[in-house]
């Protein structure tokens, strides 16, 4: 049989079929879900969480003795929280930053609830190899109570009088290091005694409710 005239197409071939309507909404739906699991991560990592309510003043009552001669740094942390491990990581930065070291206090929370040593996780480590660093067990969070800590990571110092000059966290965001404003105050202060802020926001988890 003669092929037809002005005939160039492929036997049998047709429109292409358009995808069925349940394409489209198990896409989108897969898109709103990639889009709100990502907007609920980066709003759980930029969340600071509580502002420590730090005496100006250290407090006479302390078991913590401060130094006279230079500035003493306090650092409370949650042995259990995740974040925290970033902060600790900071700590390690600014005392490597500065000449002026101070007398530095790490206390990790141990509730009387728990078993001996349950303290002594990896972040415990971690800030007892830290040069010049004092590593205390602080029992049922009386010390951070004291300086008003409610969250893992918060760093105070205080001058050689005694008087408070920097309250906040050394993190940028929620368990992630690298160079933030907390960290270049307290090496600036450190090296000059004065800095263009004394307060910043903490991330990490709460000292006194369970971390998941």
């Amino acid at each position: 049989m003669a092929a037809q005239d002005g005939f160039t197409g492929v036997v049998g071939e047709g429109p292409r079929p358009k995808p069925a309507a349940w394409v489209w909404v198990v896409a989108a739906v897969w898109f709103v879900g990639i889009a709100s699991g990502l907007w609920v991560v980066w709003a759980y990592e930029n969340q600071p969480g509580a502002d420590a309510r730090a005496p100006h003043q250290w407090p006479a009552g302390s078991t913590l003795v401060p130094a006279n001669d230079r500035a003493t740094l306090l650092f409370v942390a949650h042995p259990q929280c995740s974040c925290t491990r970033a902060s600790v990581q900071e700590l390690g930065e600014v005392l490597a930053r500065t000449s002026n070291h101070p007398k530095t206090y790490v206390l990790f929370l141990k509730p009387s609830t728990f078993e001996p040593g349950w303290e002594k996780t990896d972040l415990w480590r971690r800030a007892a190899a830290l040069p010049d660093v004092i590593v205390l067990r602080d029992d049922d969070g009386s010390e951070a109570r004291r300086f008003g800590i409610e969250t893992s990571g918060q760093t105070l110092l205080y001058d050689g009088r005694g008087t408070l000059i920097f309250r906040g966290g050394i993190t940028g965001s929620r368990g992630h290091a690298g160079d933030n404003a907390g960290e270049a105050a307290l090496v600036t202060l450190l090296a000059k005694g004065q800095a263009d802020r004394s307060e910043t926001s903490v991330f990490g988890c709460p000292l006194f409710t369970p971390v998941e």
